[in-house]
């Protein structure tokens, strides 16, 4: 316990005066478009398992085909083919034939297990570049600058009978592009690479031999040159060609390569593919522009068209790898391979390409009331006209139906307009989905716009707020709650004041039948009483603080009185003159807490402070202060201990004023 004096004179010979916190809904696809990045060093040749559903991509520069599924997802990889490049696929989709250059052979691949099955030599200075089916033969080109040829062997013999130098023609420059197809039997198209201007030929190789039937240097006068990619028709008619240069793939009958027709595209053509029913992907080398042209037969206008993203570092988008187009057999996807400036080979797998591209937008308010009806609109466009009586879905998305509930359709006008009403339930984030589904003319697209609607205010009160209780007091806090939707919990929070003391959860449980939810707190500091509900799908979340004032526990007493006696209606203390009064504090503590000390004289009727300072509690909230001196005999004095908020060194407690001792002196 402290131990001080005041001298008489300080404490009792002077008078003092008293000291008193949608979006906007967008056009996509339906058939969502994606890609895989893949693990390759270069590309040549790719070709789609439709039986399999696999895609095989050759690596010259690794030496491998990488094999994956139709997803993009790699899941073989088949080694040791050095300068591997074009690649074949048997009708029955059982064998990929790969022409490997490096090590001077044709290599079989079962497309089942990804394993290599057989390999037969071309012999030295025979590196295969290009691979072909047809006539009952493999036909395969060969040889190095000024020396291109045709090779071919019977990959189903136990003898293959190779047999090389097939063009007895003019030879080209270098081993030339092969491609035939089964509307066509017995006859390939062959065509010189990179070569300006373009240098095509075709061959009668149904006997087992290639005759030359047709050969064009520069067919149709167009001035292109670089070929770099060329596929024959399913029916057999024509050969349709991607050269850097003229700016559109060039169709030339097979009969004797003169024009038949054109696919206007692009700056730099470099990638054609047909599928089996005839529509032709077209693709070009474009950082600026579409990459990948989707045209029906014999159509001037595309039906589709692919921009690639830029996933490098340069201004340009990603660009087509050349020869980079596979159809899948079923003409449900269309494989593209693409490549950006850090060398990094992307598959875009393109879903749909033959229906043309649906562009659905929604729009919607950005926010709204719960249980008020709003209205989406939107338009749904397409190249290719829609049919009367198109519709689209509306499905919503909230807290109540996450999973989505569908909510009906939506006619679409003759300008491809629609609209929806609907009456939003539940309040927060909620999403319209727009659906329309596609037809075999039209590909599926899907646009959401999400509405902020806002939930119903909820009624929450808290009794008690302001009132000022003794230290120690166990009060009962009574929440209530007005209507809600499902949930009736409510949470009673107690903070008390300090950082020492966290806000804790006194009780949490559910309202009675009158909304009521009751919780005692023990209160020993002013404390913010806070009532919580955390809201359900249709009302708003809400908490309500109150404050409770604490006082503070003071207990005072005086020592080394002679007696006691009661005057002027107040029990006094007398001290002899002789003897030094002693006056004792004790006080709830907090750390730093001071308590104030007060002297008063009464005087001309009425009493005056003449002493008043803020004295420090020990750590036990203990002090002692012993007045010393020669006090006047006759005048009565009184003497008291407080607590005032903020002055006496914290915050955490009301003002409370100790009790007043009263005192007098005597010879």
């Amino acid at each position: 316990m402290h131990r001080r004096t005041l001298t008489a004179a300080t404490a009792l010979g002077v008078l003092f005066s008293s000291v008193t916190l949608v979006a906007a809904g967008a056009g996509s696809a339906a058939a969502a478009d994606s890609s895989r990045i893949l693990p390759l060093k270069s590309s040549g040749d790719m070709v789609v398992d439709g039986v399999h559903h696999r895609v095989f991509i050759s690596d010259p520069t690794a030496g491998q085909v990488v094999v994956t599924d139709y997803a993009g997802t790699v899941i073989a990889t088949v080694g040791s083919l050095p300068g591997v490049h074009g690649l074949e696929l048997s009708p029955d989709s059982g064998t990929l034939y790969a022409a490997v250059h490096d090590a001077t052979a044709i290599v079989a691949i079962d497309t089942a297990t990804a394993t290599e099955t057989r390999r037969w030599s071309t012999g030295q200075g025979a590196g295969p570049a290009y691979v072909a089916l047809t006539g009952g033969k493999l036909w395969f080109s060969y040889g190095a600058s000024g020396d291109g040829n045709i090779g071919s062997l019977d990959p189903n013999a136990t003898d293959p009978g190779l047999t090389l130098g097939q063009d007895t023609g003019r030879t080209f420059y270098e081993a030339p592009i092969l491609d035939a197809s089964p509307g066509a039997p017995g006859t390939l198209a062959a065509g010189s690479p990179g070569q300006s201007p373009v240098e095509l030929a075709v061959y009668d190789v149904s006997s087992g031999t290639a005759s030359r039937t047709a050969h064009a240097w520069d067919p149709g006068n167009t001035g292109g040159g670089n070929l770099q990619d060329l596929a024959v028709t399913p029916d057999g008619k024509d050969v349709v060609t991607a050269s850097g240069a003229p700016y559109y793939q060039a169709v030339y009958k097979l009969t004797d390569l003169s024009a038949d027709g054109k696919y206007v595209t692009n700056t730099y053509p470099n990638a054609v593919d047909i599928a089996p029913n005839g529509d032709v992907a077209a693709g070009t080398f474009s950082w600026y522009d579409p990459d990948v042209h989707v045209f029906k037969p014999g159509t001037s206008m595309p039906l589709r068209q692919y921009d690639f993203p830029n996933t490098g570092n340069s201004s340009g988008a990603d660009t087509l790898a050349p020869a980079g187009l596979a159809w899948a057999p079923d003409e449900s996807r269309l494989f593209a391979l693409s490549e950006n400036d850090n060398n990094v080979y992307s598959l875009r797998i393109l879903e749909a390409p033959t229906k043309a591209g649906t562009t659905l937008a929604v729009n919607a308010p950005a926010t709204a009331t719960r249980a008020k009806p709003l209205t989406l609109t939107g338009t749904l466009s397409s190249s290719a006209a829609f049919p009367a009586g198109t519709k689209v879905s509306v499905t919503r998305t909230d807290d109540e139906s996450p999973s989505g509930k569908p909510l009906g359709t939506a006619a679409v006008a003759a300008d491809g307009s629609y609209s929806f009403t609907d009456t939003p339930p539940a309040g927060g984030k909620v999403t319209y989905t727009v659906t329309y589904a596609g037809d075999d003319a039209h590909a599926g697209a899907t646009a959401a716009h999400a509405v902020s609607v806002a939930k119903t205010a909820t009624a929450l009160t808290l009794n008690n707020d302001g009132k000022v209780y003794g230290y120690g007091s166990d009060v009962s806090f009574t929440a209530h709650l007005g209507t809600t939707y499902k949930n009736r919990t409510v949470e009673i929070w107690a903070d008390p004041y300090g950082s020492d003391k966290p806000n804790t959860l006194v009780k949490k449980g559910t309202v009675d039948s009158s909304g009521n939810l009751s919780a005692t707190v023990h209160l020993t500091r002013d404390t913010k009483v806070s009532a919580k509900f955390t809201g359900d799908t249709r009302y708003a979340a809400k908490t309500v603080t109150n404050s409770a004032y604490t006082k503070v526990k003071i207990s005072t007493s005086l020592s080394g009185w002679y007696k006691t006696a009661t005057a002027w209606n107040q029990k006094y203390h007398y001290f002899r003159q002789s003897k030094d009064p002693v006056h004792n504090t004790t006080m709830s503590m907090y750390p730093g807490r001071k308590y104030q000390f007060q002297v008063q004289r009464y005087a001309d009727g009425a009493w005056h402070t003449t002493d008043s300072e803020y004295l420090a509690l020990d750590r036990y909230g203990k002090d002692a202060v012993t007045l010393t001196g020669t006090p006047p005999i006759g005048p009565r004095f009184r003497i008291r201990a407080s607590y005032i908020d903020p002055t006496s060194g914290d915050n955490v407690n009301t003002t409370t004023y100790g009790a007043w001792k009263y005192f007098v002196f005597t010879r």
